[in-house]
């Protein structure tokens, strides 16, 4: 069995690894309850947008920094467009 936590660095290629996918599902799945209960399940319009801002600033920064800031290759790894990570970058004051 694979444990993962916070500290533990998440390789890119574990990534497809379907032992690890579950962790992942259910870390989103704990924080995404924490924060309905949080706010008493009486969440303000915008819940997508807020959960994929806080997942993808530190998935941006923990890929950039595996692939030490060459974008190209941290593009490639994401799945997208170098100049849409570019642009991303740049929303989250990462560039």
């Amino acid at each position: 069995m694979i444990a993962v936590n916070a500290a533990t660095p998440l390789r890119v290629e574990a990534a497809h690894d379907p032992a690890l996918q579950p962790a992942l599902r259910e870390c989103v799945a704990r924080a995404v309850r924490r924060y309905l209960s949080d706010v008493d399940s009486e969440p303000s319009e915008g819940l997508h947008a807020l959960v994929v801002a806080e997942v993808e600033l530190p998935l941006l920064r923990e890929v950039m920094s595996w692939y030490s800031g060459n974008q190209s290759r941290a593009a490639a790894a994401l799945g997208i467009n170098r100049a849409t990570l570019r642009k991303k970058l740049h929303q989250y004051g990462l560039s």
